[in-house]
């Protein structure tokens, strides 16, 4: 099973960064599921998904979320967002199309 990797921007103006099996659902839980949501994103509310990237398997998807958390500054994460772009869009559009 695929798996997402995923930064949004949020109300305060940060930057949260997740996985998911179904990005649009996890992206649903965190803007209005309180109890499904990350703790993080019930007081930092996303606005909009701003970079995806798609892995074979939960645990490679991990590990990129583990470096992009631990490794890189807002300002990388966001020339990477920047770099990112289209791909992003396309990503974003077969997963609307299989969800």
């Amino acid at each position: 099973m695929k798996y997402y990797l995923y930064i949004l921007l949020t109300s305060s103006n940060t930057l949260y960064t997740g996985i998911a099996k179904d990005i649009f659902k996890r992206f649903d839980e965190h803007k209005n599921d309180p109890k499904k949501g990350a703790k993080y994103t019930k007081a930092n509310k996303p606005l909009e998904i701003l970079y995806v990237d798609i892995f074979e398997d939960k645990s490679s998807a991990s590990k990129e979320e583990y470096r992009i958390k631990h490794s890189l500054s807002r300002q990388q994460k966001l020339e990477m967002i920047e770099k990112n772009k289209k791909r992003t869009t396309q990503l974003l559009a077969t997963a609307r199309r299989n969800s």
